[in-house]
């Protein structure tokens, strides 16, 4: 049987991979405690939920524009002025199933073959997979925690050649956790001032912030907001990752109404339901739901930071935003900064499942979830420290 190159090029996501490996091997009876997912431990807040069982009873059960609803458009819209200080119109943005969805339908509606993109490593694991899908070339600037593992105007600068299509910024970021400051974007866009190049924010984690405050990058000037397309969703800031609801908005009229096409063809709609639930998220009903949350995770983090500086040979970097620590292993000798061999061994030593840099594209460290308990974060770092005393 012949498959298209394309699709064989194609990874399984390596967080998934290894969160369903933690998974069997806990139904086979192992004490497995998983660090690897990446969603919250919280329920969907209740107002949400109730909203949703209205729509339900009510027969709310039909197809609806392929962009999303009216109500849930203008919600958005509203939410992104109000939150971001950016002014767009129910016309300028587009619902899909999930953020994923959203990026899909950028990357295959800009991306010719051998257009680059422009992608600071560590990365979520997603978007060299779908660029390459689209027929571009990722173009990976490494960083590292001299600058908070954020690219420098100098680096961006350099990256850039006649071929470069697309930058593509994650803050706050996953899997490192840190956040893009108002005086760091505005650098960004300096250098990106005059060019053709777009700009994809992914800010999925705004909500999840601690101690900086949380600048969209389309709010930058009006030039990075003619460039950039913003992309969120309310998997992570309202523990609705079930729910599969991303969005982008766009200034460009033309670029939506080509992803609306495209997502007319392949998806349509996300459901009925999940809009008029989403609509109570963004008007901020949920709100008080969401700050207890990130309170939540923010000793978490600080637990969690104290606890790794008291084991030796692991250090991390403590996170702006999120819910992962990015823990640098390399001085663990006997490893040499293998991040996969240090993930296998750990699983099948001590049941403690992380995932390792190598699928963010930078080895030497780990990526630790803290959407869980402190007692979890408590008995998983136990025993961390006592398989790196092995």
């Amino acid at each position: 049987m012949m498959y298209s190159q394309k699709i064989k090029n194609l990874s399984e996501s390596a967080t998934i991979a290894i969160s369903t490996l933690a998974s069997e091997l806990k139904a086979k009876g192992r004490d497995i405690l998983s660090f690897s997912a990446g969603e919250p431990d919280f329920d969907t807040p209740q107002v949400i939920k109730d909203e949703a069982i209205r729509a339900l009873n009510s027969g709310y059960t039909k197809y609806t524009p392929v962009a999303g609803i009216p109500e849930l458009l203008k919600a958005i819209a509203d939410k992104l002025e109000r939150e971001n200080g950016l002014t767009y119109s129910p016309k300028e943005i587009l619902v899909s199933n999930g953020a994923k969805q959203s990026l899909f339908n950028i990357f295959q509606a800009l991306i010719e073959e051998g257009d680059e993109v422009i992608i600071p490593s560590p990365y979520w694991v997603t978007y060299p997979e779908l660029v390459t899908y689209s027929g571009g070339k990722p173009v990976f600037i490494p960083t590292n925690e001299s600058t908070d593992f954020k690219i420098t105007p100098k680096q961006l600068k350099e990256a850039i050649t006649s071929k470069t299509k697309m930058l593509v910024l994650t803050t706050p970021s996953n899997p490192t956790g840190m956040v893009y400051l108002k005086n760091e974007l505005i650098q960004i866009a300096e250098i990106l001032q005059g060019s053709k190049i777009w700009v994809v924010s992914d800010e999925m984690y705004e909500k999840l912030i601690y101690d900086v405050e949380f600048t969209s990058c389309a709010a930058i000037s009006e030039d990075m907001m003619s460039r950039t397309i913003t992309v969120n969703g309310l998997s992570k800031s309202v523990a609705m990752t079930g729910w599969r609801m991303g969005y982008l908005a766009t200034k460009d009229l033309k670029l939506l109404k080509l992803m609306n096409n495209l997502q007319s063809q392949c998806t349509s709609n996300i459901n009925s339901i999940t809009q008029r639930a989403s609509i109570v998220a963004l008007n901020g009903e949920a709100d008080a739901d969401i700050e207890l949350m990130r309170e939540a995770f923010q000793k978490r983090r600080d637990l969690a930071c104290e606890l790794i500086g008291d084991i030796g040979g692991l250090k991390v970097l403590k996170p702006q935003g999120a819910f992962y620590l990015f823990i640098n292993i390399k001085d663990i000798s006997k490893y040499n900064g293998d991040s996969m061999k240090f993930s296998q061994e750990l699983l099948e030593k001590e049941g403690v499942a992380l995932v390792p840099g190598k699928a963010f594209g930078m080895d030497g460290y780990v990526r630790f979830s803290f959407a869980c308990s402190n007692d979890q974060i408590i008995e998983g770092l136990n025993r961390i420290s006592r398989f790196v005393k092995l």
